[in-house]
C-alpha cells in the first residue's frame, strides 16, 4: 500500500454523519475502537497524555502545550483533526509530520486487521476511529514521552477517550455547537465534554458559564477528579500584527508571556496551557518555566485569525459555530478599528450559520461565497442569498475557491482587509493558494 492508496482507503471508510442520528439513539460508542485497538495490541496503553476536549479552542491550546513539552525536551507527540493542507498533519511527533511511507505502512497494518474483523463478524470502525488507531500505534512507534491527545467530537464517546486515566484532562471554551449530537444545552454538552474526565485524574477548565461549569464539577466529584479552573490573563500589554505580550499571575506573581499567535482569544488559550505545565510541573514533569515562555513563544499553528499577507491585509480564520465568529469579530476590531471587512464565506448546512453570519455582517463590506469541500456544505449560491436577504452589503457567489481568492485580491485596494471564515475544511486550499502567490 502507497500513499495515495492510503489515503483512498481511509477515505472510502464511512464517517459518521448527524444526518444519520435518531432521537434516543446514541450516534457512536467506543465498542469498534476498543476491538480494533485490542487486536492491534492496545499501544494506547503504554503512552502517556494530556487529553483536551473542548468546543472553540482546543486546537491552539493543544499546540502551545505541545512546545511547552518539546521545548522541555521531551518526544511528545500531537493528534489534532481537521488537517488544513496536508493529511499527514493529525499526527506529529515533536512538529513532524508522520511521512507519508509511515502512513501508509500503518494504514495497511489496521486495514489487515479491519479485514479480520470483518470476518470476524465485528463492527467495523470509522474513519476517524481507523485514523486514531493509526495514530496511536504511531506514537508507540516513534516511543513518545507523553502524547498531546485533541478530541474529534464531544468527548465520551470519542474514539480519543480509550485511553486510561491521562496525566491532565484540559476542557477548553464550551458553547453550542453539534447540539444535534451533544445537546441542546451548555450543562448537557458539557457533560459529554467532561466524559474525558477519568478516577482520580486531574482536570483543568477554561472559565465557563455557569451551568457548563456545574456539570463538570459534578463529574469531577462523582470521579474523584481534581479540578482546577483557570486564570484569564490579568493584563494585555501590547497587541499588534506581529504577536501580543500578556501578563498572567503564577504563584502570587505576575509572569510576561509572548505570543505570535493573533486574536484576543489566544492569550486566553496560552494561559490555559501555562496553567497546565504547571500542573504537569507538579506531577514531576521536568518542566522549567524558560521552557514554558519559550513554548508559548515558539507556538506555532495554521488557520486561526492567521494573517497570511498585507497590502491587502488577508486573514484566514476556522471559526464555525457561533462563539468562532463572536471571537473573530472582537479580533478584527482589535486590530483594525473602525475598517469594513471583505469576507469570504463559506459553511456547512449543519451548522447555526444564520447566528454565525449575523455577527459578521454589521462588519462587512462585501461577502464573496463559496462551497467548502464537504457532503454538508452549503451551496454558495444558497449562502449569497441569504445574507444578501439578512442586510448584508452584497454578496457574490463563486463556482471556486481560488476564483473567489483571485478576485477579493484583485478588488482590493493596498489598506483593505480580506477575511476568509466559516470552515475549516477550505481554508487549507486558500492558505496554499496565497502561499503559491506571495511567491
Amino acid at each position: 500500500m502507497n500513499y495515495n492508496e492510503a489515503l483512498n482507503y481511509i477515505m472510502s471508510i464511512p464517517a459518521f454523519s448527524p444526518k444519520s442520528i435518531v432521537n434516543g439513539t446514541e450516534p457512536f460508542d467506543l465498542e469498534s475502537i476498543t476491538e480494533l485497538l485490542n487486536r492491534l495490541g492496545d499501544p494506547q496503553d503504554d503512552l502517556k497524555y494530556v487529553h483536551i476536549a473542548g468546543t472553540n479552542g482546543k486546537g491552539s491550546t493543544a499546540s502551545y502545550i505541545n512546545q511547552i513539552l518539546i521545548e522541555s525536551g521531551l518526544t511528545v507527540g500531537l493528534y489534532t483533526s481537521p488537517y488544513i493542507e496536508r493529511f499527514t498533519e493529525r499526527i506529529r511527533v515533536n512538529n513532524e509530520e508522520i511521512s507519508e511511507d509511515e502512513l501508509a505502512a500503518l494504514t495497511e497494518k489496521v486495514a489487515k486487521t479491519v479485514d479480520k474483523m470483518k470476518a470476524d463478524g465485528c463492527r467495523l470502525p470509522s474513519e476517524y476511529e481507523v485514523v486514531s488507531a493509526i495514530a496511536f500505534l504511531y506514537y508507540k512507534e516513534k516511543n513518545c514521552d507523553i502524547v498531546v491527545l485533541e478530541v474529534g467530537l464531544g468527548g465520551r464517546l470519542d474514539a480519543t477517550n480509550v485511553i486510561k486515566t491521562p496525566e491532565l484532562a484540559v476542557i477548553t471554551s464550551i458553547s453550542f455547537d453539534h447540539t444535534e449530537i451533544l445537546g441542546d444545552t451548555l450543562g448537557k454538552i458539557a457533560f459529554e465534554k467532561a466524559g474525558i474526565i477519568k478516577d482520580g485524574s486531574e482536570v483543568l477548565i477554561y472559565p465557563l458559564e455557569k451551568e457548563a461549569d456545574e456539570s463538570i464539577e459534578r463529574v469531577c466529584s462523582e470521579r474523584n477528579a481534581e479540578l482546577h479552573r483557570a486564570l484569564i490573563p490579568d493584563k494585555l500589554l501590547s497587541a499588534d500584527l506581529d504577536g501580543q505580550k500578556f501578563s498572567l499571575k503564577i504563584e502570587g506573581i505576575d509572569e510576561i508571556f509572548e505570543t505570535s499567535l493573533l486574536g484576543n482569544y489566544q492569550i486566553n488559550n496560552a494561559a490555559v496551557a501555562i496553567q497546565a505545565a504547571y500542573i504537569l510541573k507538579n506531577r514531576g514533569w521536568n518542566i522549567c518555566e524558560a521552557a514554558i515562555k519559550t513554548g508559548i513563544k515558539n507556538t506555532k499553528w495554521a488557520g486561526r485569525f492567521e494573517l497570511l499577507r498585507k497590502e491587502p491585509y488577508f486573514i484566514i480564520d476556522g471559526s464555525h459555530n457561533i462563539e468562532g465568529a463572536s471571537v473573530l469579530v472582537k479580533s478584527l476590531q482589535q486590530y483594525f478599528p473602525d475598517k469594513k471587512i471583505t469576507f469570504i464565506a463559506g459553511v456547512l448546512e449543519d451548522k447555526d450559520y444564520p447566528q454565525m453570519m449575523a455577527k459578521v455582517i454589521p462588519l462587512s463590506k462585501k461577502f464573496y461565497t463559496i462551497t467548502p469541500p464537504s457532503p454538508r456544505a452549503l451551496d454558495s449560491k444558497a449562502l449569497a442569498e441569504y445574507l444578501t436577504k439578512s442586510g448584508a452589503p452584497s454578496a457574490e457567489s463563486f463556482d471556486s475557491i481560488e476564483t473567489a481568492v483571485n478576485t477579493a485580491l484583485s478588488s482590493a485596494e493596498p489598506d483593505d482587509v480580506i477575511c476568509a471564515f466559516g470552515s475549516l475544511y477550505y481554508i487549507g486550499i486558500v492558505r496554499s493558494q496565497l502561499q503559491i502567490i506571495n511567491t
